[in-house]
């Protein structure tokens, strides 16, 4: 499954925020694929689709940020199960 995640820097925890995606990389752990992850030129939020079949997997990984980062997390699918769907 797929996911589109917002993330939203805690302007009051920017600088740890940034301090430790440029430590870690924020790789996600195993069980979720990160397609891609883009981030606002003013440096405050972004976005990250993200495949996988664990939600605790998935959750796992933003619970890590969760002290530095709110997150929106909203299941998406692409063209071709989009057209399926309505043409079924």
């Amino acid at each position: 499954m797929l996911f589109h995640i917002t993330y939203q820097i805690d302007n009051d925890h920017r600088g740890a925020a940034q301090d430790r995606f440029t430590s870690t990389g924020a790789p996600p752990p195993e069980g979720v694929t990160m397609i891609g992850r883009w981030h606002s030129v003013a440096g405050l939020r972004g976005f990250i689709i993200a495949e996988s079949e664990s939600a605790e997997a998935l959750f796992t990984w933003t619970q890590s940020w969760t002290d530095v980062l709110n997150f929106e997390i909203v299941p998406v699918v692409g063209d071709e199960e989009a057209a399926r769907v309505l043409g079924a």
